[in-house]
């Protein structure tokens, strides 16, 4: 736990935040990382971190003290939380992370039911929360409880499944920035990479290497036609199958599953490299396509009908770079670009060096549709207004809104691909506006002008992705 003089530290950090105004807190760039204990001082001074027997375990995913309906915000996501721990981390304060790590573990064989009908074992929370009850017969004793929600509680009734993926990703960069393997080498920590691994590997009816999904399952959570397999879920399952095989102990019991994850990450690549990718290239031969072939040796494997190529797509793919679609189904592509499925394509190199570098490419040139205002855009072109909600109008919340917590994986893939001056320019494009609109959820409109409607304010993610 963070020490009085640490927290006080963070503290006057956070004053300069909001009160002097980010760019002025920058200091000496040459100096270190001056911006990781500027991300702990807001979380900290917010009320963000949540503990639970007197210990953190987490961060919540807003902390808006004037908001009257918090919701669900009240409570710690896995999926916000990874930009928030990686922050502590590279801040030496590991103890949370190691909290966080353990009780979602214990929480990932809880059973819960939607009518009448329990999903399968190893599924990880998509969130929790701290509940205090009284004790059983006691005179006025408490207890701190833990509260998941696996998707029961949720709009949809989805369960999320890029949350055990993240957890396994979290777990590998806890031991990398730490050192501290033993976690990860303890008995219930390996059986919750396996079971989590087991509900991923599972055989079932489909045919492909990509791992099959309902729609409202991964960071997009509402109906947003991206079921089946959609890019961000592979992308994170590629990774997280990839960290696993870095920290599962090999023994009679897991070399069949050591042997699983390494087929499929040949498979899965060689899959999202050959099918996924559209470049100008590409999108030509797709435009050529004949349809109806019957063989193993046909050019056009899952009957992908030429009329499907969007107006939008012809107009707007450059020259140069490219990118991976959204999905890909029997006869139906998704062309839209979802940023987070293509920044950790690159991040864990899903993509050939060739495409990585391309996808940037194609950000760099399409600068004013993706970043424009306020990075970055979720997804591109958005969906019209039939069927969606208030805040799914266009170019809101998940329908092409413009969220700045991608920001951390933009830039993580800027570096990887040497291209650290495009992710200067985004950062630069954050800082003027984040602390001054208080640090919110997203933003609206094409260019990211707007603070988004339903956008809550102090959103951690945000925060720490900054």
């Amino acid at each position: 736990m963070m020490d009085s003089k640490s927290i006080h530290r963070l503290k006057v950090g956070v004053a300069k935040v909001v009160i002097v105004g980010v760019e002025k807190t920058r200091g000496n760039e040459e100096g270190g990382n001056p911006w990781i204990w500027v991300v702990g001082s807001v979380e900290v001074a917010s009320g963000a971190v949540v503990n639970y027997c007197g210990t953190p375990v987490g961060t919540v995913a807003a902390s808006d003290p004037a908001d009257e309906q918090p919701l669900n915000y009240d409570q710690v996501f896995i999926r916000d939380f990874v930009p928030s721990a990686l922050a502590f981390l590279l801040n030496g304060e590991g103890e949370i992370v190691k909290n966080f790590l353990l009780h979602t573990l214990q929480l990932q064989s809880w059973e819960k039911t939607v009518d009448c009908y329990s999903p399968g074992q190893g599924l990880m929370p998509a969130s929790f929360k701290v509940r205090t009850m009284p004790l059983d017969g006691s005179n006025g004793a408490y207890e701190d409880v833990l509260d998941p929600d696996f998707g029961e509680s949720a709009i949809g009734r989805v369960a999320p499944v890029d949350s055990g993926l993240w957890w396994i990703i979290l777990l590998r960069a806890y031991g990398k920035l730490t050192g501290d393997y033993a976690l990860q080498e303890r008995v219930d920590v390996q059986t919750g990479i396996r079971l989590i691994l087991n509900l991923c590997l599972t055989n079932g009816f489909d045919m492909f290497p990509t791992l099959l999904v309902t729609d409202g399952s991964c960071m997009i959570d509402r109906r947003m036609g991206i079921h089946g397999h959609p890019l961000e879920i592979q992308a994170l399952f590629y990774s997280s199958l990839r960290c696993s095989r870095e920290m599962l102990i090999v023994n009679d019991g897991t070399k069949n599953l050591v042997a699983a994850i390494n087929n499929r990450l040949s498979a899965l690549s060689f899959h999202i490299r050959e099918y996924y990718w559209v470049d100008m290239k590409k999108i030509n031969e797709i435009y050529r396509y004949k349809t109806e072939e019957y063989s193993t040796d046909a050019v056009n494997k899952f009957n992908i009908y030429p009329e499907q190529i969007p107006s939008w797509l012809i107009d707007w793919i450059p020259e140069e770079g490219g990118y991976l679609i959204g999905n890909l189904q029997p006869a139906h592509m998704d062309f839209r670009f979802f940023t987070l499925g293509n920044l950790w394509s690159i991040v864990s190199s899903l993509g050939s060096p060739k495409q990585n570098e391309g996808i940037l490419n194609l950000i760099e040139a399409k600068w004013d549709d993706l970043v424009a205002h306020m990075p970055l855009k979720i997804c591109y072109p958005c969906f019209g207004m039939r069927g969606m909600a208030y805040n799914h109008w266009p170019w809101s919340y998940h329908n092409g809104g413009s969220w700045p917590t991608l920001l951390w994986q933009f830039t993580l893939a800027c570096i990887k691909m040497n291209k650290p001056e495009l992710a200067r320019k985004a950062v630069d494009l954050a800082e003027k506006r984040l602390s001054v609109d208080q640090w919110p959820e997203y933003y609206d409109t094409h260019g990211g002008r707007f603070i988004g409607k339903q956008s809550r304010l102090r959103q951690t993610w945000t925060i720490a992705g900054f």
